[in-house]
């Protein structure tokens, strides 16, 4: 597995580098990969089948200019930017078994994560079907969500760090879906930054995942990079 520590100057850039990295794999021989990036500036970017009218407070964003993007996994809508890191992964589903069962998927990986988070000093615990939470009163920092191939899949999530959190109420509405442990709690109530250092977080979660690093993008990245943003 290659650890890859690269930011794109653009949200679109960054959210195609992931799918990129999906489809070496999956239909190139691309190999597993741990990817970490942070956006320098804000926007909204919703699941594959995200509704920006459900979603989003649109008087909001249009009034700010903040872009309102689409991934290819699943999940919920989100607002990023400065503070919010972002780690993908791209796992073989023949290498790791656990991966062939969605939910079992979750727990795995997110194990994974607690174990580098309580390397970095910090309690964290999983909440399905997809959430990381830390204290008494069970605050998510976490997100996460999948893209599921024949032969990998790509996982990715947000870590809360040092995000303007008021941006998640100015910009989302309440999900339609939520989770019981969230007990109907608005955004500002439910939703908290953790006190990590990124950069030992990183090391930290590469060193679970036995990654070695490999930081440029290579030409052939960048080429398929280059076709997703022209289609």
């Amino acid at each position: 597995m290659y650890f890859r520590d690269i930011s794109f100057p653009t949200a679109q850039e960054n959210i195609a580098f992931d799918e990129v990295l999906f489809q070496l794999a999956e239909k190139h021989g691309g190999g597993e990969c741990l990817r970490f990036w942070e956006s320098s500036k804000i926007f909204v970017v919703m699941g594959r089948i995200g509704r920006e009218e459900m979603d989003v407070i649109t008087v909001h964003t249009q009034k700010d200019k903040i872009s309102v993007l689409r991934r290819s996994s699943g999940g919920g809508t989100v607002v990023q930017g400065p503070g919010c890191l972002n780690y993908s992964l791209v796992l073989s589903k023949q290498k790791h078994p656990e991966l062939n069962d969605l939910r079992l998927s979750y727990q795995w990986i997110s194990a994974k994560l607690i174990q580098a988070l309580h390397l970095s000093g910090l309690e964290a615990y999983f909440k399905p079907i997809s959430d990381l939470a830390t204290g008494p009163d069970e605050k998510k920092f976490s997100g996460n969500a999948q893209r599921r191939g024949k032969h990998h899949i790509l996982h990715h999530g947000t870590i809360l760090y040092n995000f303007d959190l008021g941006l998640i109420s100015r910009y989302l509405k309440m999900p339609q879906d939520i989770p019981e442990y969230r007990k109907n709690r608005p955004h500002t109530d439910f939703v908290t930054n953790i006190p990590i250092d990124p950069v030992v977080f990183k090391g930290h979660l590469a060193q679970v995942f036995h990654a070695t690093a490999l930081q440029v993008p290579s030409p052939e990245e960048l080429s398929f990079l280059k076709n997703f943003l022209d289609y």
